[in-house]
């Protein structure tokens, strides 16, 4: 199908997968035609995307400069939940569908990677192997590890995904709390978890897991003040997006004692966005810190159905059917 007879054009900002077999196949059976680029900025969205129909996004920002410049897009997929790349009202305003993936595309793949965090920090599983591989074969070389079995586990936000994290915590014996302020606590203690204040939750947990969206209100929720609050035998956990804590708190806060360690699946500076990144941020020399490349969602199956539904859902909307994942009401933005 050449450019001129193609049903409209899509566009691919930025993704990390490695090929776009899995979107062709959907863009291009559907008649449509299939651009795929690695932007870095808005200003590299505008450019690749100013005439495309529909625009699919992993990291890149799709902001309001990128929405106004825009010329015929109609909808805005985003590869994954959470759309703080995207400004959603923008696209409301200019009649732009915005969608995302459900939640359990990735549910129990978060669930399992924020558990196997937190047990890694709270045995020192990557402190006794760096150990081991260097000739000490000592126990001490952990040290001090606590028993988990009676301890406080929290969570920030307590939705599907931090309810799978509770039902398999509540395995190892741990109290489980929660906070969540767009619930009420009869909700929480249906699932036979302690609803919590924030203050409580900061204040009272051995263990603490973010699940929490990234909004304005929840960007460096974590940072100075409130990582002073926390016990100094406590372990942070973050699951969620990087901006949610502050690194430079979180690295005053580990290299000062704080608390005493923290698994991070993504960081505020988010190396995915940047172009040539490289491993400077000091975060990558502490012992107590465990860090992986915002993978908590992957697994090959995960990452075959986000692309899927990502792909579908510009295809739906470019062809007048409703999206099955809408994140604003188009109808909002239209005289």
């Amino acid at each position: 199908m050449t450019r001129t007879d193609a049903r409209g054009t899509i566009l691919i900002a930025d993704s990390d997968f490695g090929d776009v077999d899995i979107e062709r196949a959907v863009v291009e059976g559907a008649g449509f035609r299939l651009l795929a680029a690695q932007c870095k900025s808005e200003d590299e969205v505008i450019e690749e995307g100013r005439d495309a129909d529909g625009v699919l996004t992993q990291y890149a920002r799709v902001g309001a400069r990128a929405v106004d410049a825009f010329t015929r897009c109609r909808v805005i997929a985003r590869y994954g939940t959470g759309v703080d790349i995207v400004d959603v009202d923008a696209a409301t305003r200019r009649g732009i569908q915005v969608t995302n993936a459900p939640n359990d595309w990735c549910a129990d793949e978060v669930a399992d990677h924020a558990v196997a965090l937190w047990l890694a920090a709270a045995r020192k599983i990557c402190q006794y192997d760096r150990a081991t591989r260097q000739g000490v074969w000592q126990w001490q070389s952990g040290e001090p590890i606590l028993r988990l079995r009676g301890r406080v586990f929290g969570l920030l936000s307590f939705g599907f995904i931090a309810r799978l994290v509770a039902e398999r915590a509540k395995a190892f014996g741990v109290e489980v709390w929660a906070h969540d302020p767009f619930l009420d606590d009869s909700q929480i203690r249906s699932h036979q978890v302690r609803p919590v204040s924030f203050d409580e939750l900061v204040e009272g947990a051995d263990y603490l897991v973010i699940q929490a969206p990234l909004t304005p209100q929840t960007h460096h929720t974590f940072d100075r003040a409130t990582l002073r609050r926390m016990k100094p035998t406590a372990v942070l956990v973050n699951t969620a997006r990087g901006p949610i804590v502050e690194d430079a708190a979180i690295l005053q806060a580990l290299t000062e004692g704080w608390i005493a360690g923290a698994a991070l699946d993504d960081l505020e500076e988010e190396p995915a966005k940047q172009r040539d990144w490289r491993p400077r941020n000091p975060l990558f020399t502490l012992p107590n810190v465990i860090i992986t490349p915002h993978a908590a969602y992957y697994s090959e199956q995960a990452v075959t159905a986000v692309r899927r539904i990502a792909a579908e859902e510009a295809v739906r909307v470019l062809t007048g059917r409703p999206a099955r994942h809408p994140v604003n009401d188009v109808s909002a933005g239209r005289s």
